[in-house]
């Protein structure tokens, strides 16, 4: 079973940054579709962003142009970099991967899961 581990999660007030690593630990992601994910409370789980073996990314419109999702394979890491940071982006964030996918940013295609980093941002 793969396991999935984030990190870089924590309190920031608006306008800041956080970068979120996903760290896989027994699969190698070079070719696998990997993606980040959240869910606020009571609300449903979302996607964020998306990224093929190939680079080819997918994001949520909410997140366009503040958010960068990258891949370094060397190092089996999946990141986040989260840029001028709103309140709306407080949510628990996941990070997940799956070896095929057709739509980058809908959890149903992934099928293996982190449990997930915290990201809380105050205005």
């Amino acid at each position: 079973q793969e396991q999935l581990v984030e990190s870089g999660g924590g309190s920031v007030q608006a306008g800041g940054s956080l970068r979120l690593s996903c760290r896989a630990s027994r699969t190698i992601i070079r070719d696998y579709s990997m993606g980040w994910f959240r869910q606020a409370p009571g609300k449903e789980r979302e996607g964020v962003a998306g990224i093929d073996p190939d680079g080819s990314t997918s994001y949520a419109e909410s997140v366009k142009g503040r958010f960068t999702i990258s891949r370094d394979n060397a190092k089996n890491t999946l990141y986040l970099q989260m840029n001028n940071l709103r309140p709306e982006d407080t949510a628990m964030y996941y990070c997940a991967m799956t070896f095929w996918c057709l739509q980058r940013l809908d959890e149903n295609e992934y099928n293996h899961w982190g449990q997930g980093t915290q990201v809380t941002v105050s205005s």
